[in-house]
């Protein structure tokens, strides 16, 4: 396995875990680019956005779902968050493992990038 988000999933590689459940976990992004900035990763493995299936829809609401009682838990709900992911190279996917980036706590510029 050479993924490091499947890495972080299974313990192999160390992380700051705020959440986990059996299909998602949670992390401290290691260079935050706001005062808030988790990533939301899916433990099944899917590279990018485009291999999502039908199958995956679940998933996917969970995690917004998640996201958002996070944001409330940690204060920055009423003010704003952002919840972004990156697809392929051009857009700044390093890792090719879907995750999401939750960000807050400082004002979000648009458009971003």
């Amino acid at each position: 396995m050479s993924c490091l988000f499947c890495k972080i999933i299974s313990g192999e590689i160390p992380a700051t875990i705020v959440y986990q459940d059996d299909r998602l976990v949670v992390i401290e992004d290691i260079s935050p680019a706001a005062p808030l900035h988790l990533l939301l990763i899916p433990r099944k493995h899917i590279a990018s956005v485009l291999e999502l299936g039908e199958v995956d829809d679940q998933l996917v609401g969970h995690l917004f779902r998640v996201a958002a009682d996070i944001a409330r838990e940690r204060g920055v709900a009423e003010n704003g968050f952002r919840i972004v992911t990156n697809t392929n190279g051009a857009a700044g996917q390093s890792v090719f493992h879907i995750h999401f980036h939750l960000l807050a706590g400082r004002l979000l510029q648009w458009p971003p990038g």
